[in-house]
């Protein structure tokens, strides 16, 4: 059958409509998308401000005019951090109900965590052992560890790579001094949250996930997108600090000069480097592949085991 997602992200909204059934892996049919930036549409209580969510709905509804145009036949519309955190995330909501008729489903951060985790094990199969999975979101960092298609230790963490540009890294460039406290904050917050993992037996597969990390590992040599899902690509820890350090003084506008890297997430780009050298580090992760398949696709295969 013909499906679609729409996925609310902290940064884009995301219609991705594929092919599927229960059993085979999701073929990709045709992909739609706008640079939203939702979790920056915010005022300083946190609530998303009347333009954000007119835009929200706007593209919503357009979203659905290109699902039908291509034949879908049953819609999986959700929403991530951005709309979770907002305080007025509801209203938010019901507005896009009353202008699309669209019931978008808030994820909670576990949730996210554990779909992630769900398309990384069927992406790697049972042949990767017990996997760990890094994800890092716009809003949110999602890390997974486990044997299974549900993994043991699910946790969602702030530290998405726009959450830290908005909140610890404000300069174009940013300054040495941001650099060094945007460092310190991120690893106290993981460090508070990593026993768990430093307590369990060791991964045998690390993926991560994510533009991010793919944007990560094309600059530090790995194929493009152009290459396919299939081919190999690895990112290593000193690979990640060596990023960190040629991109920290460059602007936003400069960073799209390099490998895989848009426009759209350019300004992020430091900051998801930060938090995925933290993670690897913490974790004790020297290298890891990177997965192509992630939430939507963790949603993509959730809903065809519950219609089987």
């Amino acid at each position: 059958m013909r499906l679609g997602v729409i996925d609310v992200g902290s940064n884009t909204v995301h219609l991705l409509v594929v092919d599927a059934h229960h059993g085979a892996a999701p073929i990709p049919a045709t992909s739609h998308k706008i640079l939203l930036r939702l979790s920056e549409h915010v005022d300083a209580d946190g609530c998303i401000d009347d333009a954000g969510a007119a835009d929200l709905s706007r593209f919503v509804a357009e979203c659905l005019e290109v699902a039908e145009d291509h034949g879908v036949e049953e819609i999986l519309p959700f929403a991530t951090s951005a709309v979770r955190e907002a305080p007025n995330g509801d209203e938010v909501l019901a507005r896009v109900r009353a202008d699309t008729g669209v019931d978008l489903r808030v994820l909670s951060g576990e949730d996210e965590a554990r779909l992630t985790f769900l398309a990384a094990r069927r992406w790697a199969g049972w042949s990767a052992g017990r996997l760990l999975v890094v994800d890092i979101g716009g809003g949110s960092l999602e890390l997974t560890l486990g044997d299974d298609e549900d993994p043991d230790i699910a946790k969602s963490l702030l530290l998405g790579a726009g959450r830290v540009t908005r909140d610890l890294l404000p300069g174009n460039p940013p300054s040495a001094q941001e650099i060094k406290t945007a460092r310190r904050a991120v690893r106290a917050t993981l460090a508070k949250e990593i026993r768990p993992y430093a307590k369990a037996s060791s991964p045998d597969t690390v993926l991560g996930t994510s533009k991010t990390m793919r944007s990560l590992a094309r600059i530090a040599g790995a194929a493009p997108s152009a290459d396919g899902p299939y081919v190999d690509r690895r990112l290593r820890l000193e690979d990640v600090t060596a990023t960190i350090a040629r991109i920290s003084t460059m602007t936003a506008h400069e960073r799209v000069e390099l490998p895989g890297v848009s426009a759209s997430r350019a300004h992020q780009l430091l900051a998801g480097g930060i938090v995925a050298e933290a993670a690897m580090d913490l974790l004790g992760v020297r290298e890891l592949t990177i997965c192509p398949w992630a939430l939507r696709e963790g949603v993509l295969l959730r809903y065809l085991d519950l219609m089987s």
